[in-house]
């Protein structure tokens, strides 16, 4: 389905086409008419299924034709984290361009001058606002957030929230609004307690799922089953032997990511740390330094593997095994996308077999071992099962308890 077909504004329909959107994607095609109805829906679309417009272009559609009021707040959008905030916002801002629409992005880590801006906008009104819950919470308690004419409430990543312990938060902020609101909720599983929220906060809603928990098929896997001592030269004999022009290795730990980023760099290999540690304009300045290709490698743990939308990555690096299977869609995800095929590696220790064995059981096959070249010396054979069996026989000791302003003109398609 084209996008000229939903009938939208000639407004944004310049906008959408500046940023080179043709052919709606299948979450689009099928929540764009249910949006624009005007009911509540939930829907369960992973990363990377093209949500962000899918929610983003009926709501900006219905503000600009529709009488709004300009000095309240008339749509709120809340997601888990910082990155994801300011990429719904830059999509946003590309997509309105040719509008009059207002927006902001909300959230923590910046300094006073920062929250004195989100003040003015929010007291001044702005039409969409795009939030974390924290940051938004501490508008909330003193009193000059405007919500009564709110008409669009959206949660992105929903299930990652509340995996954060944003549950009560996301309560409280419901609290300021107004009851006849269109809710929508977008999650990228669906398990019990999103079905509990979305019966709490949501009337009646229409549902859509195109979540799938498995990677797409156009990926290459790949796991090498070595010792953990292994690792270090393993993933710097892939990076320096590389062909490919952007890579991401996961860590499962900040303290791995720190270590492994400080011994490449020694080595030669160029690369950029991220991680909960570096301050939000540094994530930023990395994120930006690695979109454009200045910085070939990202050393990250799991906050860019949700939510990120980071195109032309072709190379994935598992450095730890991930913790659960949608980790593990999540991660290698960041790769073949924009119909671009992609590269999975996953590094297996002795101690993290059991784990690969719980993400091929989700993927439903193997994953192709692959030698490692003798140089590195012997490797461990792949036996996940006998883990498995010493930890269901192995009795732990108890733990202890201790008590408006105008955005630059989106890009024109090449």
């Amino acid at each position: 389905m084209e996008f000229s077909e939903f009938g939208f504004d000639e407004r944004l329909m310049d906008g959408i086409s500046a940023m080179n959107y043709k052919t709606a994607t299948p979450i689009q095609e099928q929540v764009i008419p249910i949006i624009r109805e005007g009911g509540d829906l939930i829907a369960s679309a992973q990363t990377g299924t093209g949500k962000t417009a899918a929610f983003l272009l009926p709501i900006l559609n219905e503000l600009i034709t529709k009488d709004r009021q300009e000095d309240k707040v008339n749509a709120l959008v809340i997601v888990p984290t910082r990155e994801l905030a300011v990429q719904i916002a830059q999509n946003l801002e590309a997509f309105s361009y040719f509008t009059s629409i207002s927006s902001i992005a909300i959230y923590g880590g910046g300094d006073g001058v920062t929250f004195a801006t989100e003040k003015k906008a929010l007291e001044q009104g702005v039409d969409i606002v795009i939030c974390t819950p924290g940051r938004m919470i501490s508008h909330l308690s003193s009193g000059y957030v405007k919500f009564d004419e709110l008409k669009h409430l959206i949660l992105d990543e929903a299930d990652r929230m509340l995996d954060m312990g944003f549950y009560d938060d996301i309560m409280k902020i419901i609290k300021y609004l107004p009851k006849e609101k269109q809710t929508l909720l977008f999650s990228a599983t669906m398990p019990p307690k999103i079905r509990q929220l979305g019966l709490t906060i949501l009337n009646q809603p229409k549902q859509v799922n195109i979540s799938i928990s498995k990677p797409p098929e156009k990926i290459v896997q790949q796991a090498y089953i070595i010792y953990e001592t292994q690792k270090i030269p393993i993933v710097k004999s892939i990076l320096k032997s590389a062909h490919y022009k952007k890579m991401v290795v996961f860590c499962s730990k900040k303290e791995n990511v720190k270590k492994l980023s400080r011994i490449l760099q020694k080595e030669g290999i160029n690369n950029e740390e991220i991680h909960s540690d570096l301050e939000q304009a540094n994530r930023e300045n990395v994120l930006l330094n690695f979109r454009s290709g200045k910085t070939p490698i990202l050393v990250a743990t799991d906050v860019i593997s949700r939510g990120i939308d980071i195109e032309d990555i072709d190379l994935v690096i598992n450095y730890d095994v991930p913790n659960d299977g949608e980790d593990y869609v999540h991660r290698i995800g960041r790769t073949a996308r924009a119909e671009t095929d992609g590269t999975a590696i996953t590094l297996v220790s002795e101690t993290e077999q059991h784990k690969l064995l719980e993400i091929e059981n989700l993927l439903g096959h193997p994953i192709p071992k692959i030698s490692i070249h003798s140089s590195f010396g012997e490797v461990p054979a792949y036996n996940p099962e006998i883990k498995k069996k010493k930890e269901k026989y192995h009795h732990h000791r108890p733990q202890r308890t201790f008590h408006k302003k105008r955005p630059p003109r989106p890009p024109m398609a090449s």
